[in-house]
Parts: structure tokens; sequence; C-alpha cells
């Protein structure tokens, strides 16, 4: 079905960027671009239009991967400021903050004893389970 193209730009604006990335590799690889007439590329092996192809997915797949780790790390730098400003903010420096760090789970620890320090027993319950039973 020569002429009939399913292919789909999501971005519009992205169309001209492909055909130079299409261009640009072509020349890269040493393909006579010159037997490219307009958008018709019928003229060239198939072998030669799939390593253009090739070469793009491979570029598009680096440049979305090199996106991801910018935006993650963006992401967990902007997290760590949040997370340190308050501290730096009350002037927690240096050996007060490690000290902070380390107290902080000693202090929580003094309020997992039951609130005035009573002890919990079992009690029977009647009429639940097997007769002179605790639950």
């Amino acid at each position: 079905m020569p002429g009939r193209n399913n292919n789909r730009t999501v971005i519009p604006q992205a169309r001209q960027a492909l055909d130079r990335m299409k261009y640009e590799i072509a020349n890269e690889l040493n393909i006579p671009t010159n037997l490219i007439q307009g958008d018709y590329w019928g003229n060239l092996s198939s072998r030669d239009c799939g390593a253009v192809g090739g070469n793009m997915v491979r570029r598009m797949i680096q440049a979305a991967e090199q996106s991801l780790i910018a935006n993650t790390t963006a992401g967990v730098r902007l997290g760590f400021q949040q997370a340190v400003s308050p501290l730096l903010g009350a002037g927690l420096h240096g050996q007060q903050l490690q000290q902070q760090q380390f107290q902080q789970p000693l202090q929580q620890q003094q309020f997992q004893q039951p609130l005035g320090g009573q002890q919990f027993q079992q009690q029977p319950v009647s009429g639940v389970g097997i007769p002179g039973t605790t639950v």
C-alpha cells in the first residue's frame, strides 16, 4: 500500500524535529540521502531505512532515560532540601543535628510503656469459645 502512512505524531510540533533527526542519522550512517524524494524513502533499501529508524528509537530512548534521571534527581534534591531546611533554619548544624537524630528514637521509646505503668491481665470471657478459657 504505497503512500499510505498510519503513523500519527503525538505532538505535532515534534514532526519537524523527527524529520531533521531522520536525515541527520542517515548522513551519519552514510546512507545516500539524494535518493530520498520529498518524504518518499522508497528508493532506499529496507535495511537502510530500518537502520535509520532503529537509531532514531535508540536516541529517543536515551533522551527519555536522561530526562527521567534528571527529573528523579531534581525530585530527590527538592525533597532533601525540604527535609533539611527546617533543621538548618532552627540553627542546628553538624554535631547538634546528629545528636538530635539519635535522641529522637530514645524519646519515642519512653512513651511506649502503658500509661500509669498499669499491667494488663487477661480476663475470662463468658459465653465465648470453650468454657474456662481466656481470650
